[in-house]
């Protein structure tokens, strides 16, 4: 052999190939995805999932990113936190996967958040509005595309108050005994305190996680009607139609509102089926906007919901986890081919003004990982339709 032939060889053999990066392949990124499949969250589960599938089904088609195609693993947690826990390990430590995206739920991500963070996976555009994704400053693999409860809250409180002139000693909370259901509440108190209400005299009643055993709730407020003249729920879909049919079935009709997380559509379709008088004028909060808009984004995601998805109608859950998948897409292509966790998230706090046609710009940095901080307001009618609520 020539010398110089086997000096380049030994050049070579001193230079150490690139480290092999988890769920990262020369033709594939792969995304793990823990989430309820069972149980009363199901729903929410289904929605986020299709949605950050027809996003990166949508780059596969163009191509995929830096020549990669994008596949999601996602696995059923059920929404109870001890599953999680083992759902997280096996993704990240048997799978592999390159990052957590569209995870469901506030009790489930107080396990699966300090897990990410301790293994410095990305942790991303989780289906949750609590605080505890929400540091300040924030934790460095947490990302999240959503605005938070205490924001969706805010708005209702200010709406109740400021618009349908109620008294907050008027307003009741509604949530689910855990996590979720706290950080949603802490939202509502800490609202109320900005127009000199002592939140320590709300009236709160709830239900256990994964239950619709709402008897009780709803009784605390026949007997307390004075103080619930609008109950903001935090709540899941079942149990919250439960929880209104039981009040209304008691002779009350005080203004109902929920947060975003309740599962806006299966909630409809649970108060369409009782009946026109239990779904007129409810009210929730969403962090995206009518899924039947005109909107540039949502006509394409309405188009790739079709191809993608046959059979699956246009919903505020699968146009969350849709917009949420669009942004880390972009995150992808402008990091490139050299794809790693550290230079992802480099390249995600750099975004700014990105404009998705939602009607909201989407916007990062070192100091802000919520992309989002748009509220809107809905309404249904008598049966269980989403219109537009102007809520200032």
């Amino acid at each position: 052999m020539r010398r110089p032939a086997l000096a380049l060889l030994l050049l070579a053999a001193a230079v150490p190939a690139r480290a092999q990066v988890n769920g990262v392949t020369d033709g594939e990124v792969v995304f793990g995805m823990c989430a309820p499949f069972s149980g009363g969250a199901r729903e929410l589960g289904k929605g986020m999932k299709t949605g950050m599938e027809i996003a990166f089904a949508a780059a596969n088609e163009a191509g995929g990113v830096a020549g990669r195609k994008l596949r999601l693993v996602a696995q059923d947690d059920g929404y109870e936190p001890e599953r999680t826990k083992v759902c997280m390990k096996d993704l990240v430590e048997n799978k592999k996967v390159f990052g957590i995206a569209g995870n469901v739920g506030t009790p489930t991500a107080v396990v699966a958040v300090p897990y990410a963070l301790d293994k410095r996976v990305l942790f991303y555009g989780a289906f949750t509005g609590a605080a505890l994704l929400r540091e300040d400053p924030p934790a460095r693999y947490v990302f999240n595309f959503r605005a938070s409860y205490s924001e969706e809250t805010a708005a209702t409180v200010k709406y109740l108050v400021e618009v349908r002139r109620l008294k907050p000693s008027q307003i009741a909370v509604f949530a689910q005994e855990d996590a979720y259901g706290d950080a949603g509440f802490a939202g509502v108190a800490h609202q109320v305190r900005r127009y000199g209400f002592d939140s320590g005299k709300i009236l709160r009643v709830g239900y256990k996680r994964n239950t619709t055993d709402v008897a009780e709730a709803a009784a605390a407020v026949l007997r307390n009607r004075a103080r619930a003249e609008a109950i903001i729920m935090v709540p899941t879909y079942k149990a919250a139609a439960k929880f209104i049919e039981r009040v209304v079935n008691g002779g009350f009709k005080p203004t109902f509102t929920s947060v975003s997380f309740v599962g806006s559509t299966a909630f409809a379709e649970e108060l369409a089926n009782l009946g026109p008088r239990y779904a007129e004028g409810v009210i929730v909060t969403q962090v995206v906007p009518l899924p039947t808009s005109h909107a540039t984004a949502i006509l394409r995601y309405r188009d790739l919901l079709k191809r993608y998805s046959t059979g699956e109608a246009p919903d505020f859950v699968s146009l969350e986890g849709y917009v949420a998948g669009t942004v880390l897409v972009e995150a992808l292509r402008r990091t490139g081919r050299q794809l790693d966790t550290e230079r992802l998230v480099d390249t995600l706090e750099t975004i700014r003004g990105l404009d998705l046609g939602i009607g909201a710009i989407v916007n990062f940095g070192p100091s802000e990982h919520q992309g989002s901080h748009k509220v809107w307001g809905t309404v249904m009618d008598g049966k269980g339709v989403y219109k537009s609520l102007e809520m200032e």
